[in-house]
């Protein structure tokens, strides 16, 4: 094949502004997800440990719960997973729900704290 007929190749890599922009979309995403039972979302919450996204766009969130017998622990993570794979230019979504570090008050962020009245 000629190569001026040749369709062009897709960038694979994305740069590290890209990659920003799109963490910071996804974290907008996670803002509107809430625990049932605290009125603070689950990222301010500090439920969420790492959100890794790689060269092709495929995103794994490593999270926690606030304890493994939380009530909506079958369908909290599923609702992350999806809202995440919403996310424009997301290619796929995965979520890993970790049990370490143990979710305390202290991985609050201060923004929770002050809605919940604890400072």
């Amino acid at each position: 094949m000629p190569w001026h007929t040749r369709p062009k190749q897709s960038k694979i890599k994305m740069d590290f502004k890209e990659k920003k922009e799109l963490e910071t979309t996804i974290i907008s995403v996670l803002k509107t997800v809430y625990d049932p039972e605290i009125p603070v979302d689950i990222y301010e919450l500090g439920l969420i440990y790492e959100i890794k996204i790689g060269e092709e766009k495929d995103v794994e969130i490593m999270m926690t719960l606030t304890s493994p017998s939380c009530p909506v622990a079958e369908t909290l993570p599923v609702e992350v997973e999806q809202k995440v794979a919403g996310v424009k230019d997301v290619k796929s979504s995965k979520i890993t729900l970790v049990w370490e570090p143990t979710w305390d008050k202290d991985m609050m962020s201060e923004e929770a704290l002050v809605e919940l009245g604890m400072i």
